[in-house]
């Protein structure tokens, strides 16, 4: 692979918890990508190819280089540009995004998807990724964000997790105390910068015009 590219280009799958905050890091730092949308039971072969893992999102740079896990694209692109500030964040950051990427993600899965685990109690799975958000719910009573009233990468690194939980059981979820944790994650819901990277993009093929990831100019959230 020797191309040279107008842009880099995104392997994307929408819903996807990992794509999403890769695509929050790239609106941030206000980095073009062309954007495949693709889904998960026919993946491209180029992208396979880049990838051979076959996990969204895939971020092809031209040649041979390729960034496929979505901290490593976040880390990318805040370190080409970071206008928020977003990687000046306290050590209790990395502590919380290993949180959340570790025992929640793993909760969460057995919560979402306890069929494919054998001997797996839903309820507890749930209970498990409820208390590492509790120890969290103090702090954002007091501030908009994580650690102060602005965003940093450990809220825009583990908030698409915090939606996907959510969204097992929304009911449910409302229906909680946690008065931080909720406005936490309704903040960013209502924010432009949610609806900015949930643009949906036509399924992609061989051959098909891609679009292009922001395509709007955010104002600001």
């Amino acid at each position: 692979m020797t191309a040279t590219l107008d842009h880099p280009i995104l392997y994307n799958f929408r819903r996807c918890p990992y794509a999403m905050r890769a695509r929050l890091a790239l609106l941030s730092a206000g980095i073009t990508v062309e954007v495949r949308e693709i889904i998960l039971r026919a993946k491209p072969t180029h992208m396979l190819e880049l990838s051979p893992k076959g996990t969204v999102p895939v971020l092809w740079l031209g040649g041979t280089d390729v960034v496929d896990e979505s901290r490593d694209i976040m880390d990318w692109a805040l370190g080409q540009n970071d206008p928020e500030g977003l990687l000046d964040m306290p050590a209790e950051g990395a502590d919380w995004i290993a949180a959340i990427e570790g025992p929640f993600k793993n909760a969460l899965d057995r919560y979402k998807y306890a069929t494919r685990y054998e001997g797996v109690d839903r309820e507890i799975e749930r209970a498990n990724a409820e208390s590492i958000l509790l120890s969290v719910n103090k702090q954002l009573r007091q501030t908009d964000w994580l650690f102060s009233d602005r965003p940093c990468l450990a809220d825009l690194a583990t908030i698409t997790f915090v939606r996907q939980f959510a969204n097992v059981d929304r009911a449910w979820f409302d229906a909680q105390s946690w008065i931080g944790v909720k406005g936490w994650l309704e903040r960013f819901l209502v924010s432009d910068r949610f609806a900015d990277i949930m643009q949906k993009y036509p399924l992609w093929c061989e051959g098909a015009p891609s679009g292009y990831f922001p395509d709007i100019k955010r104002s600001g959230s």
